[in-house]
């Protein structure tokens, strides 16, 4: 049986684990917001309206941030339809995915959610219709205490207390030229300059994001990320990266590799934004916020947003069935986000509810979990302390778009107050059963835990009549002999090994 090792020392720390790398989304898009987070005729629905057992599985998920409203719905939002007496609000067509919005759910609500769901909330504002001034109505609707109007209206409209939102994106995707709005880099990048500007005039400790680029296929990529620097360095914490992965034309070998390319695509925002550190002199470094990734199947029927006169609420769009295999993908990029800790500080998986997302509903009806649930459950709840930079050595395999890639892959956690380590790795092979050698220069430790999630078919697809058949399993493989640490990993897997000092 062939075996990758991984060599483990705690001294070699990449850095902290960051909470905000298990962030989500939640868009008004589809059965995102209505029969998702928002079903008023659901059993288990509040006095709000919001399901019961969605934020459950919110919390179970280990979600710490949720980005709203868009995505590319905000670049057409006017926010203030979406606040004061529901009844007066207005119905608007959504250009961005052809539907109607009733506005039923907007600021306060999607506030309270987050409360209740006990998570980040991350604001995004509207940069593709509007400008500087709305976005600072939004924050001082948000964030002003009392006094102003803007305040004074959201406690009119039963929020006496701030919202106090810390972090807030400028704009989505705005060198798409499918965004409404959309803009060069020099002519985004004055509007978000000046627009995080007069933010800070109103709260100097907001944490803003300015976008990059919507892919690493974009024919701007590169050049956008530095122009849009140049213009903004001095002014924004972060720049956004957003990807996704689909397998195409059946090459599995391939689609398995994904996290390469987006290891790459970090790399590349990384080397960029520091070229621009240089050039300009600047002291800070900007981080990345990855607030859009996970699988998409884009080529799909319920990907085909409705065309004519035909303006539905809540049509569904994007509601993507995950296969195992799709779950080991998102287990994968997991990996590749936690082991660039030190630039990605926060990460957003697209998205919560419904729309290729890890939680499914019926309206008014049962919740199940997708395949793509249990890995980022795991690495949310698991992953603490900090992030170490393993030794890798694994057998590779040929791939059509990556070219040779290591079978194994993984990263590792290490809490320095409990002296527990966790190792998370994926096994791409699609035919063997491969072994897993952990040396781990820790002193003597035990097996606290092992599991994996694997499948005879990795094309196995979760449904409402069935999300328990594949669940993440004891892997009793898992044993500890003169220090180092071996586990079978099966073929096409997600592998969860928890490490705790010895006696």
């Amino acid at each position: 049986m062939r075996a990758a090792r991984f060599t483990l020392d705690p001294a070699f720390q990449v850095g902290p684990v960051r909470r905000r790398t298990f962030g989500s989304f939640v868009e008004h898009l589809g059965r995102c917001v209505y029969t998702g987070i928002h079903d008023p005729a659901h059993p288990t629905a509040d006095e709000n309206g919001f399901r019961g057992d969605v934020i459950d599985l919110t919390r179970e998920l280990g979600v710490s941030t949720v980005r709203y409203p868009g995505g590319n719905f905000v670049s057409g939002y006017r926010w203030e339809d979406g606040v004061g007496p529901v009844d007066e609000r207005p119905s608007r067509l959504d250009l961005a995915w052809h539907s109607m919005e009733p506005n039923t759910i907007g600021t306060d609500e999607f506030m309270t959610w987050a409360a209740k769901a006990g998570v980040e909330p991350m604001m995004a504002v509207n940069l593709g219709t509007r400008g500087v001034e709305e976005a600072l109505d939004l924050l001082e609707y948000c964030n002003v205490p009392a006094g102003s109007a803007m305040a004074e209206r959201r406690r009119a409209n039963g929020a006496e207390d701030p919202y106090r939102v810390a972090m807030w994106c400028l704009g989505n995707e705005m060198d798409g030229p499918w965004q409404i709005g959309h803009k060069t880099a020099a002519e985004y990048g004055r509007l978000a300059a000046e627009t995080a500007r007069a933010m800070r005039l109103m709260d100097p400790n907001l944490e803003l994001v300015v976008c990059g680029s919507s892919s690493s296929d974009m024919p701007t990529f590169g050049e956008w990320e530095r122009v849009v620097l140049t213009e903004t360095y001095e002014h924004v914490d972060y720049i956004s990266a957003h990807a996704y992965y689909w397998e195409e034309e059946g090459d599995l070998d391939s689609f398995l590799a994904s996290s390469v390319d987006m290891d790459g695509f970090i790399e590349d925002v990384v080397a960029t934004a520091d070229q621009v550190r240089a050039a300009g002199r600047h002291s800070k470094r900007i981080n990345i916020s990855f607030d859009e990734w996970n699988v998409w199947y884009q080529k799909r029927a319920e990907s085909k947003p409705p065309t004519g006169d035909d303006w539905p609420v809540a049509p569904v769009l994007l509601e993507d069935r995950y296969t195992v295999a799709d779950a080991v993908v998102v287990g994968s990029l997991l990996i590749s986000l936690l082991r660039h800790t030190d630039r990605v500080h926060a990460a957003s998986i697209a998205q919560l509810v419904n729309v290729i997302a890890p939680i499914m509903t019926e309206p008014g009806g049962r919740i199940w979990k997708q395949t793509i649930f249990h890995p980022f459950a795991q690495a949310a709840n698991l992953a603490k302390g900090s992030v170490l930079r393993p030794v890798i050595a694994s057998p590779t395999y040929e791939t059509a778009r990556f070219g040779e890639v290591a079978l194994i892959d993984g990263v590792a956690t290490y809490d320095d107050e409990t002296g527990e380590i966790v190792v998370f790795a994926v096994n791409r092979s699609q035919t063997d059963t491969l072994t897993l050698e952990v040396d781990v220069r820790n002193g003597a430790v035990e097996v606290v835990e092992a599991t994996s999630y694997a499948h005879n078919d990795p094309r196995w697809t979760a449904t409402a009549d069935d999300d328990s058949t594949v669940r993440p399993r004891p892997n009793d493989t898992a044993a500890v002999d003169a220090g180092t640490v071996s586990m079978q990993l099966p073929p096409v897997s997600w592998n969860v090994i928890r490490l705790g000092r010895a006696g």
